[in-house]
């Protein structure tokens, strides 16, 4: 039966202020989630009944005490409560209330999963500053995950029809990234690189290595020969492991060439390398995947878009998407 196949999927609520709760009502009016997942929201219940209300949405919340309590069918929002939140919370401001609860909605969904009582985890946006305020001083998501699961090794990974890119450095300036990356964690992001697209494409990916300077530096031409100390090593110890690995290859090439398919993924070096391409191609279906995490980790790319939340006017397409990945990239089977 299809229902003995549907994985259970969480979704944590985001920053209350923003669009998370909007956009997860609107992407759950959809049923076609319903047939291929089971989703559980992990939130606060006034503000994703606020949501309800300002969508219009016919949607009822079934609360659960447990992820075995939901129901798990069209027409109901089964949410695990975390209700830490006023439901006349401001929407568009920075609270310092909102950003601890979005690090306990996260805080609880680790926590579900690590007990396998849920496949996948799809997380709605948080805001940093709002983060910072409340004591979680994390630059986001992706470190808050490897904080709670103790993971070592991690990376951000953007995916689109279009585009696969993953990233070196995150959350760092741009002075700070080039001073973090080094043969190590180029070599450790071709890996990752490697082994997430290898279990989608069934076949060993081609990868595409970007460099740091213009042109990849042209042979010390520009920079200070960062792709000769940082690049070159990892790459040639990849192609060692039999990792079909290019590079390092100029930024704009890179991205030209992996659009046309020639390669299966770029190795981006800092965070606005990477992104700025795969947003360019279409920020409505690109998600945001943390590989590396013992579970499946994906979740919209955009972030809490403040300016116009609580106006029933953002698009769930990216959430939808998010959602989508989750299930896809957990298996087909459980």
């Amino acid at each position: 039966m299809v229902l003995q196949k549907r994985k259970k999927i969480l979704i944590t609520m985001g920053d209350g202020a923003g669009i998370g709760p909007e956009i997860i009502v609107k992407a759950l009016e959809n049923p076609d989630i319903y047939e291929n997942c089971k989703p559980l929201v992990i939130g606060d219940t006034g503000i994703m009944n606020r949501a309800i209300h300002i969508t219009g949405s016919r949607l009822k919340i079934h609360s659960c005490s447990e992820p075995e309590d939901g129901l798990y069918q069209y027409g109901s929002i089964d949410l695990f409560p975390v209700d830490l939140l006023s439901p006349n919370l401001e929407f568009g401001t920075v609270n310092e209330t909102a950003g601890h609860a979005a690090y306990c909605f996260i805080e609880k969904a680790v926590e579900l999963i690590t007990k396998k009582k849920a496949d996948a985890l799809c997380t709605a946006p948080l805001n940093k500053e709002a983060l910072h305020l409340a004591g979680h001083f994390f630059p986001g998501h992706t470190e808050i995950l490897a904080f709670l699961t103790k993971t070592p090794k991690y990376s951000m990974m953007f995916s689109s029809p279009e585009l696969n890119v993953i990233l070196v450095t995150i959350h760092d300036g741009l002075l700070d990234a080039i001073k973090q990356i080094n043969p190590d964690n180029v070599y450790d992001t071709i890996v990752m690189a490697h082994e997430v697209m290898k279990k989608r494409l069934g076949r060993n990916p081609r990868i595409a290595v970007c460099g740091i300077n213009p042109h990849a530096g042209e042979n010390g031409l520009f920079g200070y020969r960062e792709e000769e100390k940082k690049i070159i090593p990892a790459i040639e110890h990849a192609c060692a492991g039999n990792i079909q690995a290019e590079g390092p290859l100029p930024a704009d090439t890179a991205f030209y060439l992996a659009r046309k398919k020639n390669y299966d993924i770029v190795v981006s070096m800092y965070h606005d390398q990477g992104l700025g391409p795969i947003k360019v191609l279409g920020i409505e279906s690109s998600v945001n995947i943390t590989v590396g995490l013992p579970f499946i980790r994906t979740s919209v790319d955009h972030g809490t878009a403040f300016n116009i939340a609580g106006k029933n006017i953002a698009d769930a397409t990216n959430m939808e998407e998010a959602i989508k990945q989750a299930w896809l990239l957990s298996g087909e089977t459980g």
